[in-house]
């Protein structure tokens, strides 16, 4: 489905909800298998978080032969069901998933499990899915891996620790990537009754081997959607106002960062009631915005795209994992834009765009897979009409976005 976007203008004012954080959801999915006295309420409606949830249902279900689970596109679920597996004693899987995700790397995740004694083989390219997983009882404790892969590899570690017979002490050996996420991970382990210690660069989890007391959690909703209603007050007049349901503003999730980044844009946010609200209360700052985003590079595809829209240059650092996400994201980010006249240029690890007024109109964004690059340039439409290839790629992580644009204000129609 390709959607034409018109040039549009909001409302100015609009209510939405949006569900709960895939990050948080997915945390909970798996610590509820483990622990099924755990309720959740809010959980997210993404792609991802339905594709972990049914995993872990299937997975309930006895069969002789290795049981075929397939993630598709979901990393965050590749990672963690790979540790769960791995401690499902007398159970036997085969994860894979979309061709994209064969490309993915986990080898580092898969040598950390086998430290801790687990079972795991490749069954066709080293160091990618699919893999085989015979689950058995983990008796070691001890593990370490580098600092500056993706959080989801450690999280994975976490989430299944305090089912170890003796817990789990992991070192993390240099500069730590995504603290937000490691930190969101050890909290919702605190709240459901586990200890934790997160000292330098040795985290500890102690075993709880018993049946947690019945708990219910309530899920904050997703920053990251949220990010793009951020980007579209921003490219916005004066005066609009957008809330947003349901915040926390003592957020576990790093991309609540949002709040302090888009002042430079002209936005104020304010906290009443369990919701936010955005507004657009003066012009942006035109000075080049220089941002680092180790902590929350979820972000990054919509920063680029409001300061492009702005015409403000930007420069964002700390982007190494974008390079293995659902698409090499900084490439990605760097071919889009140069198609609607940004002069950009990329690293490894950074993104520097140059300010410019050049914006064209009517170019088709292509989306590569990736549910972010979709809805990262879907608010330029407020400056241009453009086109969005392959739009049902939201669904990923917020189905919902195209019925909430067009309840703003958004004009569209498909191709």
């Amino acid at each position: 489905m390709n959607l034409h976007l018109e040039s549009s203008v909001v409302n100015r004012q609009s209510s939405i909800n949006i569900t709960g954080s895939k990050s948080e959801t997915n945390r909970l999915l798996l610590l509820q298998a483990l622990y099924p006295n755990l309720t959740l309420e809010n959980t997210s409606n993404s792609d991802d978080s339905d594709v972990m949830f049914e995993a872990l249902q299937n997975s309930q279900h006895e069969t002789r032969n290795p049981k075929l689970i397939d993630v598709h596109h979901a990393g965050t679920a590749m990672r963690f069901l790979t540790a769960f597996f791995a401690i499902q004693e007398g159970k036997e899987v085969v994860l894979t998933g979309s061709s994209r995700m064969k490309e993915r790397p986990i080898k580092i995740l898969v040598e950390a499990l086998k430290q801790l004694g687990a079972e795991i083989s490749y069954e066709e390219n080293e160091g990618f899915p699919p893999i085989k997983i015979i689950g058995k009882k983990l008796t070691q404790s001890k593990v370490s891996l580098p600092a500056n892969v993706s959080s989801q590899y450690i999280s994975a570690l976490l989430l299944i620790a305090p089912k170890l017979e003796n817990g789990l002490e992991l070192t993390l050996e240099g500069e730590i990537t995504s603290v937000p996420y490691i930190k969101m991970t050890l909290q919702l382990l605190n709240e459901i009754g586990v200890k934790t210690s997160f000292i330098e660069n040795v985290i500890s989890v102690k075993p709880t081997a018993y049946n947690l007391q019945p708990t219910t959690l309530m899920i904050e909703s997703d920053w990251s959607s949220a990010s793009y209603w951020y980007s579209i007050v921003a490219l916005s007049e004066i005066g609009t106002q957008v809330t947003l349901s349901s915040y926390k503003k003592d957020s576990l999730q790093g991309d609540s960062s949002l709040v302090e980044i888009y002042k430079n844009f002209g936005i104020e946010t304010i906290f009443e009631n369990n919701s936010i609200t955005i507004s657009k209360i003066n012009s942006h700052n035109p000075q080049p915005k220089t941002y680092n985003l180790k902590s929350s590079p979820d972000i990054a595809q919509t920063i680029a795209v409001t300061s492009f829209g702005l015409g403000i240059g930007c420069h964002l650092t700390g982007l190494h994992t974008l390079k293995i996400k659902e698409t090499d994201r900084l490439e990605a980010l760097k071919i889009e834009l140069s198609k609607l006249g940004a002069t950009i240029s990329v690293t490894n690890d950074s993104l520097t765009i140059e300010q410019s007024n050049n914006l064209n109109s009517n170019i088709a964004i292509a989306t590569y897979q990736d549910h972010r690059m979709a809805m990262a340039f879907a608010p330029l439409a407020l400056k241009v009409p453009i086109i969005i290839n392959d739009a049902e790629v939201v669904s990923k992580s917020y189905p919902t976005f195209w019925d909430d644009l067009k309840n703003v204000g958004f004009e569209f129609s498909e191709l």
